[in-house]
């Protein structure tokens, strides 16, 4: 496949894990000290809820480890090199592996606060570690990615992080405080709130 052609979306959690699982073997970020967070929604995927993944995104601490990952994917096609993006204030690579988009990035919007996805001290201190094949991954924590889904209005993935996490249990104050912070209109807080309180 051209390096420029269209990307083939995720099937399931067991094509996560192949992918992630060769990722990993290729980049070794354990032993190179990169810091690194799986977000988006292969970090629900990755903690067993069923939502379709386009592609791969990783977060990244600094642009030392966007260029270290670009290092050990530097065999796969590269659509984009590792560059500065100044409207999106990130620092972005992404990689076609196995057909798949792979993107490593780092975010570098300031904010005092740990609810955000993928920016301030959110990822980094709300993640859960998961076993993707012979490898532990920190995965940002459902929490987070279900107030993204809220903020960008796809009811498609959050019906189904809800249910997961109603199931699953949740960090209730977490969601409350996010939803807060991150401005979600107060009606849907409280909707969200009564669903994930349903057993």
């Amino acid at each position: 496949m051209e390096p420029h052609g269209r990307a083939r979306a995720l099937r399931g959690p067991d094509e996560l894990r192949r992918l992630f699982s060769l990722v990993l073997d290729r980049v070794d970020p354990d032993t190179r000290g990169l810091a690194y967070r799986l977000v988006g929604t292969g970090a629900a995927l990755a903690q067993g809820v069923l939502l379709p993944a386009g592609d791969v995104d990783i977060l990244v601490g600094g642009r030392a480890d966007v260029d270290g990952f670009a290092a050990g994917l530097s065999g796969f096609p590269c659509p984009d090199a590792p560059a500065w993006l100044p409207e999106a204030r990130q620092y972005f690579a992404r990689f076609r592996v196995d057909g798949t988009d792979v993107e490593i990035s780092t975010v570098e919007w300031p904010a005092d606060t740990d609810t955000f996805e993928c920016t301030g001290r959110g990822p980094w201190e709300h993640c859960v570690r998961v076993g993707l094949g012979s490898h532990v991954v920190p995965v940002v924590r459902l929490e987070l990615r279900l107030v993204s889904e809220l903020v960008r209005n796809r009811l498609d993935r959050i019906a189904p992080l809800i249910e997961h996490m109603r199931v699953h249990g949740a960090d209730l104050p977490l969601v409350q405080r996010a939803m807060s912070e991150r401005e979600v209109e107060p009606q849907l807080r409280a909707r969200v709130v009564e669903q994930l309180r349903k057993r």
